[in-house]
């Protein structure tokens, strides 16, 4: 089902419960239990249109103690009614969350339109004044993920996808925008020059048929990639899972792809998420960073713990476990060298 099909029939529809803040706090639980099941320490999360889920989500990650960024999602067009907002309520609701909640122990927050097509320009200059207010928020949105929802960015604004964030002051190195699957050179060499970074999805945008992730243009432009989720349309949280169809992608991709080693995936998985997210103290060992780690032991006498057993070295070992590996497979998660699970 593509993009904005998949929006109509699935996704708003569900979004729109999470105006009842008891379903919201649910969803919250389920959530953050999720992300720590699946060995995340530090997640990047797409809010809510309601401000009191997005206070259930936070609240519900500081008392697990993962490490959060969320905010509101904001839209004024093009969506149903229940998740349409104002320019001046974004930023009040946004400012009052904000408040609450940026820098309190491992939570901070990000201004999130949704994305550009649910956004008219007005909207988009009140997150830019938000962002301008809280200081080390950081911005996120989506961008070039399916063809059909590129060419409608382009007849509501004139330009491209990205000038619809860069134009209002939202690119810079504190912004992460998801997907961008149909990038133009000048949009690369633009998120490249901000020093903006992407999260690449690669179930998702397997599952919405949005296409094949171009990392190795991504890289030849000096754009920060990282790996993410968007669960939503995504299988679910394991990155072990998205760093696999990662290395497929690129596969399918032949000449034009970028050969990933077991190592490339730890790094898109680890470093290159927590530079993203502007984390120089976290994602990998190295002495003095803050200890946040995954202790991976599959049961014994599954296919994992066998060929693990039976690895050439480290690095086919890795391979062997962002094959096979997953959420059933993690057996401690530590943040901060807090164990939270």
């Amino acid at each position: 089902m593509p993009l904005l099909d998949w929006l109509e029939r699935c996704a708003l529809p569900e979004e729109c419960r999470l105006a009842d803040v008891g379903y919201a706090r649910t969803v919250a639980a389920e959530f953050v239990d999720g992300l720590a099941r699946a060995g995340t320490t530090s997640a990047l999360v797409f809010g809510s249109h309601f401000a009191p889920a997005v206070d259930a989500l936070f609240t519900e990650a500081d008392r697990v103690g993962l490490r959060v960024t969320s905010g509101l999602v904001v839209s004024d067009r093009l969506l149903p009614e229940a998740l349409l907002t104002t320019p001046e309520r974004a930023l009040a609701e946004g400012r009052a969350l904000a408040e609450r909640w940026h820098g309190v122990r491992r939570s901070r927050y990000a201004v999130t339109p949704r994305f550009s097509l649910s956004c008219s320009p007005e909207l988009l200059e009140s997150c830019a004044d938000l962002l301008g207010e809280v200081d080390g928020a950081l911005v996120t949105s989506h961008v070039n993920e399916n063809l059909a929802e590129v060419a409608a960015v382009a007849e509501l604004f004139g330009g491209s996808y990205v000038d619809t964030y860069d134009e209002p002051g939202l690119l810079g190195p504190r912004s992460v925008l998801a997907h961008d699957v149909h990038p133009t050179d000048g949009e690369l060499d633009v998120l490249g020059l901000r020093g903006t970074a992407v999260a690449h999805c690669p179930t998702s945008n397997a599952a919405l048929g949005s296409g094949l992730f171009p990392l190795r243009r991504h890289r030849a432009a000096g754009v920060r990639v990282a790996l993410g989720s968007d669960v939503g349309a995504g299988t679910g949280f394991s990155l072990h899972q998205e760093g696999l169809l990662a290395y497929f992608g690129q596969q399918l991709l032949g000449a034009a792809g970028e050969p990933l080693t077991p190592a490339d995936l730890l790094h898109l998985a680890t470093a290159a998420g927590a530079d993203a997210l502007g984390l120089d103290d976290v994602g990998d060992l190295s002495v003095g960073k803050r200890f946040d780690a995954v202790w991976l032991r599959p049961d014994a006498g599954s296919t994992l713990d066998i060929v693990l057993r039976s690895a050439a070295g480290p690095e086919d070992a890795l391979a062997k476990a962002f094959a096979l590996g997953g959420p059933a497979d993690i057996a401690g998660v530590w943040v901060d060298g807090d164990r939270i699970r």
